[in-house]
């Protein structure tokens, strides 16, 4: 078998769309399955609506999420960001391989001039879509194609149209299966027909189902969660969001949720696509977010978050490794989106915590002397590790005659400044002694 070339094919039109990123994730696990490869085109054909904000974004987005594709021109254009490695390929810079083509098709008579545009003699019986997800569709002209059955793909300006200049890039490009989402199957007739005029059989097609919004309708650019930054920005890891990506309109076969990048390679395949639309589900999206967090490797979830925690203006760098893994790592079972550390941490990386003043309202006026007597008892400690602060707790409450709530809550808006937070022992440990004591000799001050 020859090898598996697929493609990703945006218009940068616009933000990418997370319609768009799975498109090129199933795109990229097939031919990371199959040994293939993945290419990425630019088709910037329509100068007027172009965006290089929108082509940067692109790139962000695939990087993102960790999408890398395997060849394209040498270009040290910045707006790639390739830096002299293999770039992109822009259709805008391929014109003289679609003019070479239209004058092959015209030598042929398989297209004609009208006008000064140049259009393309479609084939009048029906065409067979033999598509290996929604199966064998015939497409016959409509009452208004019967009319005029032929279509442009040369305009009158010189600019190539797009059923043109796709098909001519996937010959060009040797590209074998073509993936992508079911509203192209209306174009899919008129790229077969000229896929046979130029005498090249054309690629498999697998039109895969639409992302739909939770009502049922059609998620377009502009509604929530549409756009690939809105989850770039919002504290969601990569990891999560290819997983979630790869299950809306495709599953494995033991119907596991929680994937890696590399068991999804390892189970993707095409026949697995589902017929159905698939619907956005923010709230499983969030509740995956929380679960690969806590499957993150150590390093990489330290990374994280530090670079969250920058972002909300916690500065890490005066602080030891092994101090910020240790506090990180307490707060890894709380955290559901990462913009979440700087609530549950931040405490951590300050010599003195913001009070939250709904909490110290709720602690009243009798928690300082069992305060008091846990901090004498704290302090006479030798180990300070999470099991005995939890025991000398429980201890200094019986002698008191209290419940241990009474010493945990001031305990926590000592160390924290607010009512939630990691395990009051752990966080504890983490801090040590000194931090501790000198929290609680601020507290137990406090006017």
């Amino acid at each position: 078998m020859s090898e598996i070339r697929v493609r990703f094919a945006p218009s940068p039109t616009g933000y990418l769309h997370i319609g768009g990123a799975r498109t090129a994730l199933f795109n990229w696990l097939y031919a990371r399955k199959s040994g293939g490869k993945f290419v990425l085109r630019i088709e910037d054909t329509d100068e007027a609506r172009n965006s290089e904000i929108a082509i940067q974004v692109i790139f962000d987005s695939l990087r993102w999420l960790g999408l890398d594709w395997d060849e394209g021109p040498i270009s040290a254009n910045p707006q790639d960001g390739s830096k002299g490695d293999r770039g992109p390929y822009f259709q805008s810079q391929r014109g003289e391989i679609y003019r070479r083509r239209v004058d092959e098709l015209l030598a042929n008579d398989k297209a004609y001039e009208r006008d000064g545009a140049i259009r393309f003699r479609m084939q009048r019986e029906p065409v067979v879509i033999d598509d290996l997800v929604i199966g064998s569709v015939k497409r016959s002209l409509t009452d208004r194609e019967e009319l005029d059955p032929d279509f442009v793909i040369f305009r009158s300006d010189g600019k190539p149209i797009f059923h043109l200049v796709n098909v001519v890039d996937d010959i060009e490009m040797g590209i074998t299966h073509v993936i992508r989402g079911e509203d192209h199957v209306s174009n899919t007739a008129k790229h077969i027909a000229l896929f046979r005029a130029f005498g090249v059989e054309p690629p498999q097609f697998a039109h895969m189902p639409l992302i739909l919004n939770p009502n049922g309708s059609k998620m377009s650019k502009r509604d929530e969660g549409a756009s690939m930054t809105a989850y770039m920005e919002g504290g969601f890891i990569p990891e999560a969001v290819v997983n979630y990506l790869s299950l809306l309109g495709w599953s494995p076969k033991d119907d596991r949720q929680l994937l890696s990048k590399d068991e999804l390679i390892q189970l993707f395949d095409i026949p697995q696509i589902l017929r159905s639309n698939g619907r956005f589900d923010g709230t499983k999206l969030a509740w995956m977010n929380a679960e690969h967090i806590k499957l993150l490797p150590a390093e990489r979830y330290r990374e994280l978050c530090i670079d969250w925690l920058g972002r909300a203006g916690i500065k890490t760098d005066s602080y030891s490794r092994e101090y910020i893994q240790s506090a990180l790592e307490t707060c890894r079972e709380k955290i559901k989106l990462m913009p979440n550390i700087s609530e549950f941490a931040g405490f951590y990386f300050t010599e003195e915590p913001e009070m939250d003043g709904e909490a110290l309202g709720a602690l009243g006026s009798d928690y300082r002397e069992p305060l008091s007597k846990l901090r004498d008892r704290y302090s006479g400690l030798d180990s300070f590790d999470a099991e005995t602060l939890q025991a000398s707790l429980k201890k200094t409450a019986e002698e008191l005659g209290v419940k241990v709530g009474l010493l945990i809550h001031p305990a926590r808006i000592a160390c924290t400044g607010s009512k939630i937070g990691p395990s009051l022992y752990h966080l504890m440990e983490v801090l040590g002694k000194d931090r501790v004591l000198s929290r609680f000799d601020r507290l137990i001050a406090r006017d």
